[in-house]
């Protein structure tokens, strides 16, 4: 692999972004407005409720560790989806670049743009709200680790996807993160869904985050043991999407379509 390559991506990001701040502002703005519904929620709960239970860390906590997978994958889709809406693909690998080296790529912009928006998330949530989490120290560095390669394997997969069928299937992508939140139990334990879906859950990392979230906000050990499982996963599911993702780039070449990225392809 070479690091001049993977440079040359991280590059194209950011004079892009650097050049178009309306490419910025999403990043803050989407993450402000959940902050500031789901805060306003938790804040009503605690006044109607009289169970004294902090609905804070147990309900905004989730939707924080929620939006920081989304942004993940979000960020290595977008860089994707950069190069195909400018029609850029096809003159990225008309050069010696490789598949791994323009993966590796857009991790690094998704990374970038997914600290980003933990810093925004972190700091509306700490300033209006209340909610820290530099309390549970080093313990949170496990949860956000699995969600991080999570977010990572989606995005990748989401790029195959687009590259199998084409640039208009994008729409397929955007919900992804919609239709695995039920059953990961981002809001209740999984213990609630039922069996056809908690065998789905299983099979998910970031099930094993947001139940060892609940355990550690009811004051419990984190789970080391289910964590370590979830993150293994996650490295297994990351593999594959990168495997997913060479098949599909080998496939379009062998049969032709990756011609519909080129410039002058407008279909």
């Amino acid at each position: 692999m070479n690091p001049t390559r993977v440079g040359a991506i991280v590059m194209r990001q950011f004079y892009l972004y650097r050049g178009s701040p309306q490419r910025i502002l999403p990043m803050f703005a989407w993450v402000a407005i959940d902050i500031m519904l789901w805060g306003f929620i938790t804040r009503y709960l605690n006044q109607v409720s009289h169970a004294g239970f902090n609905f804070v860390p147990a309900l905004l906590g989730a939707v924080l560790l929620w939006d920081f997978l989304t942004r993940i994958m979000q960020g290595v889709t977008m860089a994707f989806f950069e190069d195909v809406w400018s029609r850029n693909f096809l003159n990225f690998f008309a050069t010696p670049l490789r598949t791994s080296e323009y993966l590796t790529g857009l991790v690094i912009v998704g990374i970038a743009s997914s600290l980003l928006g933990l810093v925004a998330m972190l700091s509306l949530a700490t300033v209006a709200f209340g909610l820290s989490f530099l309390t549970y120290g080093a313990a949170l560095v496990p949860f956000l680790l699995v969600l991080f390669l999570t977010g990572i394997a989606l995005g990748i997969f989401g790029a195959g996807i687009v590259l199998r069928l084409g640039p208009a299937s994008e729409w397929l992508i955007w919900p992804i993160p919609s239709l695995v939140s039920p059953f990961v139990g981002v809001f209740y334990p999984i213990s609630v869904l039922p069996p056809w879906m908690q065998v789905i859950s299983h099979a998910l990392p970031p099930s094993y985050v947001f139940a060892g979230m609940r355990t550690v906000v009811a004051g419990g050990q984190p789970p080391w043991a289910e964590l370590a499982l979830g993150g293994a996963m996650a490295v297994i599911y990351v593999i594959l999407a990168c495997l997913f993702f060479t098949s599909v780039y080998r496939y379009a070449i062998r049969t032709g379509l990756i011609a519909r990225y080129s410039a002058e392809t407008v279909s």
